[in-house]
């Protein structure tokens, strides 16, 4: 007679244990006094193998310094010697803020005197970035 073997039989699932309870706070605890964070490490310096590419010195614009000759309303500002652009700009920013052109309120605004009305066309306040535009048109 052959004998059938019987399934396995299942384990009972473990039982989950009830939280524990907290225990009662004491009435009269202590204030505790905050505890002062540690300042963090200083960051090391980078390892000596990876150093920085050398900047790269620019190369000045050709058109900018080229020498411009300035028409004869603008030579009154800046003078009649041919000059780059960016030399004229300082020039003009220099009568400015020896006369005292700029606005007080509005700093990015120019009040023209006699000589400066002339060069922005007859306007008594341009900007400064209209300024450059009109002086700009001076140039040959």
């Amino acid at each position: 007679m052959a004998v059938a073997k019987k399934p396995a039989a299942k384990k009972p699932a473990a039982k989950k244990a009830a939280p524990a309870k907290k225990p009662a706070a004491k009435k009269a605890a202590p204030a505790k006094k905050p505890v002062a964070k540690k300042a963090a490490p200083a960051k090391k310096a980078a390892p000596a193998a990876k150093k920085a590419a050398p900047a790269k010195k620019r190369t000045p614009n050709a058109a900018f310094m080229k020498p411009m000759t300035p028409s004869a309303t603008l030579a009154a500002v800046v003078g009649d010697k041919a000059l780059p652009r960016t030399e004229v700009t300082k020039k003009v920013w220099e009568y400015i803020k020896k006369n005292g052109l700029q606005d007080a309120k509005n700093k990015r605004m120019i009040n023209a005197d006699d000589k400066l009305k002339s060069v922005f066309g007859g306007k008594k306040q341009v900007s400064m970035f209209e300024m450059t535009k009109l002086v700009s048109g001076h140039l040959s």
